[in-house]
């Protein structure tokens, strides 16, 4: 019996394959628009007078803090190509995360309804 209930839980049903397969994916876009986003904040805002992005590194920071928290304590990009990289990544950070969590629900197996 106990045997059964494991082989079920570690079982991948289309549904979970499904899910699984979304979540990839937007790991891997997310990887993407990270490396997208720290190449063009470097580029555009490295040496700027009054920036706090110096190199690829504070590049890197810059865009993961942004992915992740949607927040920075670094100073906000000076050009206007960073701004709206700044933006593209605060959307980007909020989509995926909106997409993750409605994803979820998917998995899950229907309910049965209870007549009356």
């Amino acid at each position: 019996m106990i045997r059964e209930e494991l082989a079920r839980l570690f079982t991948f049903g289309e549904r979970h394959r499904r899910l699984l397969a979304r979540l990839l994916l937007a790991f891997g876009l997310s990887i993407v628009v990270f490396l997208a986003g720290t190449v063009l904040i470097w580029v555009s805002e490295s040496g700027q007078k009054g920036g706090s992005i110096h190199g690829f590194g504070d590049a890197a920071f810059f865009c993961s803090v942004q992915l992740l928290t949607v927040t920075s304590s670094m100073t906000n990009p000076l050009i206007l190509v960073g701004k709206v990289v700044d933006v593209g990544l605060k959307v980007w950070g909020i989509f995926v995360v909106t997409v993750v969590a409605g994803s979820f629900p998917l998995s899950l197996p229907r309910g049965t309804r209870v007549s009356r």
